[in-house]
């Protein structure tokens, strides 16, 4: 199935889930997270959801990162350049809204990519490979390829299903890891 077509499957799919599946559905994805990765002394690139994109929430992940002894690290979106500028959590009051509704922090120190230990990386599909189907625009596909080798890169993803990509190309990074409701698969 083309990029294209995915998109627009999974984001009709995503309408059709409420509030409470989306909240039941992250804690979930959560609770395996917590139970496969450690945190302490990491870098660890985070995104917070888009509500109106319907993502899966990371707030409390956020908060278990922090309690957990690590270093969280969200990043600021540059689309001019369809680059991303990543800074250090230090706090609710460090975050607001952009124009394209993604919670991003407004200060802070900034991290180099070459510091991090993991990247959560949004996604509206995978394939059984780890490939992902983003929004298109290639902001995480250019942070990857910047990161450090031993880097995990990891998705979470608010369906149990893989989706066959039929239009690859040599610029998409592939995941690591990836983590759905009901499993935790291993690409590498």
């Amino acid at each position: 199935m083309l990029k294209s077509e995915i998109r627009a499957l999974v984001k009709s799919k995503r309408k059709e889930l409420s509030q409470y599946d989306i909240s039941r559905i992250s804690s979930q994805v959560q609770a395996l997270v917590m139970n496969s990765l450690q945190f302490q002394g990491k870098y660890i690139s985070l995104f917070l959801p888009i509500e109106k994109q319907l993502e899966i929430n990371t707030y409390s992940l956020l908060e278990d990162i922090v309690m957990k002894g690590g270093f969280p690290v969200l990043s600021k979106s540059n689309f001019s350049e369809h680059s991303l500028t990543l800074y250090l959590y230090e706090g609710s009051t460090q975050l607001e809204l952009s124009d394209f509704g993604i919670p991003e922090p407004k200060h802070g120190r900034i991290v180099p990519e070459s510091k991090l230990d993991y990247v959560f990386v949004p996604l509206l599909a995978v394939d059984q490979r780890g490939h992902r189907v983003g929004y298109g625009k290639g902001f995480y596909d250019r942070l990857l390829a910047k990161c450090k080798p031993s880097c995990v890169f990891i998705g979470l993803n608010l369906f149990d299903e893989f989706i066959e990509i039929s239009d690859l190309n040599t610029d998409d990074v592939p995941l690591h890891l990836c983590f759905t409701p009901n499993g935790r698969y291993d690409f590498r």
